[in-house]
């Protein structure tokens, strides 16, 4: 199975998530593929020959990173040719906000599945039965909390890379029953 993991990371902390997914998809999964690389690098070829398709960016003022966005809206190409269609998808996002709420981190991630759903695609979410779920995750996948509280960015904790090892072991546990 060859898997993308296209983010965007202001602070690192998005990369961090990206590479605890990619550990978790590796754990245990000789054949599994995985290309990490950053929205900016990721061609519309790399969205074509990968089988799953994981979207990672940081919450900005309640959406996602423009550097996302844009790849999205390259890949509008691949939508009116629908070659997009039945592979499988997840997201994650990092970001600080003030609150319990993370600064509209459901917005965005409800986007990133938006965007997904819209090429026909299968979007895999993030049960609350997975380890680091309570700590690291939302229905939607899982969430780093990057921000100190005074909004200041600050490093992921170790709970939400535990919820995005599991989530990376799920995502390939799903695929793989999908395409079974």
């Amino acid at each position: 199975m060859r898997v993308l993991i296209a983010y965007h990371s202001d602070y690192g902390n998005t990369k961090k998530m990206a590479e605890a997914i990619a550990a978790g998809m590796r754990a245990g999964q000789a054949d599994v593929s995985i290309d990490l690389h950053t929205a900016e690098e990721t061609s519309l070829q790399d969205l074509l020959i990968a089988d799953m398709i994981v979207f990672g960016t940081p919450v900005h003022m309640g959406s996602m990173a423009w550097q996302m966005k844009q790849l999205i809206d390259r890949a509008a190409k691949l939508w009116m040719e629908g070659t997009l269609e039945g592979k499988v998808g997840g997201v994650f996002a990092t970001g600080g906000g003030f609150g319990g709420a993370g600064g509209g981190v459901e917005q965005t991630m409800i986007a990133l599945h938006s965007n997904f759903l819209e090429h026909g695609m299968l979007v895999i979410g993030f049960p609350k039965s997975m380890p680091g779920y309570a700590d690291g995750g939302l229905q939607w996948g899982p969430y780093g909390r990057s921000g100190n509280h005074e909004g200041m960015p600050d490093t992921v904790p170790d709970a939400a890379l535990t919820a995005a090892r599991s989530y990376g072991s799920h995502l390939i546990e799903v695929a793989r029953k999908i395409n079974a």
